[in-house]
């Protein structure tokens, strides 16, 4: 029988690193994992170097990150692009809430596993209602689905209205992790790392899944649906299952936010602008990637809170830094920095003449040039009605 345990294994002369069945990483790329890995892993103790690191920001960037994620099956796999994705997000926060503040549910694993098959439930729903559309319909029904939800949360008392719900059962005021009750910085601690692990079993079962004839299925889906039909795949089905597990994703991602906040409001966790962002990071980190939304999720969530600290204008802070991370990075930042990326490229290009950078910059102010006077005529056609 082969052997496909994990280790070392050896292709085509070059030596590998077999991580699971399928997946098997260069020496380079495991020791850029391994980086990865203990960095996530360190942060907890990067965070006390400095007062200005706050460890529950990070813990949101990884969080979201992890919403981004699942996000980004649709997006990449099948092209279609949900505004509504905040409902999962706010169905697994909720859940978590609700249990915990009315049945004094105080289990980490119960809370979660119960926010993970309610967003399921949620998104089965859902995705039947909304998936016999396609392009800008679909796209404005997860809309439609996201803000009703919204608006029924933020109407009732039951759900704590404008105000929320604190997350906080037990005498200990906070979910018992595998029935131990633990101090404020331990939990804290603790809930980061249970995140990471998460996290990184969420990453391995989605390259799984995308490696999968289920992934291949959706691949062809997304380039030509009707091919696909014709071909024989259960197009609806294919993209509704699709549909379902990104939203568990998210349900997840929802269900850490709770724990980690112990506060839930619909505002942060269910208004439309929060599916805006998630959308937001998967294309800022690389959504032609796996490892990209996560990436995007951390910068924006650090970004948006540094911009908080240095400026009332955060907002056009956040901005103005994103629009050149988009313009230097538009392959978004972990696909640009792959092999065949922007930067890649320029790197390699710039070591073999640097001379170069004359030509970038004249390229660069060619392209200033024409978007102001693109932005002057558009301006004129609006204003004056003068093309």
């Amino acid at each position: 029988m082969r052997n496909r345990l994990p280790g070392l294994v050896s292709r085509d002369g070059e030596r590998k690193v077999r991580v699971m069945r399928g997946l098997e990483l260069t020496l380079r790329q495991t020791a850029l994992a391994l980086v990865g890995l203990l960095f996530l892993f360190a942060l907890p103790d990067i965070a006390r170097l400095s007062p200005a690191i706050q460890l529950s920001v990070l813990h949101q960037g990884v969080v979201f990150g992890l919403a981004a994620v699942g996000l980004n099956l649709l997006v990449r796999h099948t092209q279609l692009v949900s505004f509504g994705h905040a409902a999962f997000f706010g169905t697994g926060a909720y859940t978590t809430a609700l249990l915990a503040a009315k049945w004094n549910v105080t289990e980490f694993a119960l809370l979660l596993i119960a926010s993970m098959l309610l967003a399921t439930l949620m998104a089965m729903l859902i995705g039947y209602l909304s998936l016999r559309h396609t392009g800008l319909y679909f796209s404005l029904l997860t809309l439609a689905f996201g803000q009703l939800l919204y608006a029924l949360v933020q109407g009732q008392a039951f759900f704590g209205s404008s105000d929320g719900i604190p997350v906080r059962p037990g005498p200990n005021m906070r979910p018992d992790i595998f029935g131990l009750a633990l101090p404020p910085d331990a939990y804290e601690v603790l809930v980061y790392y249970l995140t990471v692990i998460l996290v990184v079993v969420s990453l391995l079962v989605m390259w799984r899944l995308i490696n999968s004839p289920f992934g291949a299925a959706l691949d062809a889906i997304g380039q030509d649906r009707t091919r696909a039909q014709f071909i024989g795949i259960p197009v609806r089905r294919y993209v509704w299952l699709a549909f379902v597990v990104s939203a568990v994703y998210g349900g997840m991602a929802g269900a850490l936010y709770a724990m980690v906040q112990q506060h839930v409001r619909p505002g942060p966790v269910l208004y439309f602008l929060r599916s805006g962002d998630i959308l937001f990071m998967a294309i800022l980190g690389g959504y032609q990637t796996l490892l990209g939304p996560l990436v995007g999720g951390i910068v924006l969530v650090l970004l948006q809170d540094m911009g908080r600290d240095l400026t009332n204008y955060f907002d056009a802070l956040t901005g103005l830094v994103l629009l050149a991370l988009v313009f230097g990075f538009p392959q978004g930042i972990v696909g640009s920095l792959k092999k065949g990326g922007r930067v890649r490229n320029a790197a390699s290009s710039f070591k073999d003449d640097p001379a170069v950078i004359g030509s970038w910059l004249s390229s660069f102010t060619e392209s200033l040039v024409t978007a102001a006077s693109r932005s002057v005529q558009n301006v004129k056609v609006l204003v004056f009605g003068v093309k």
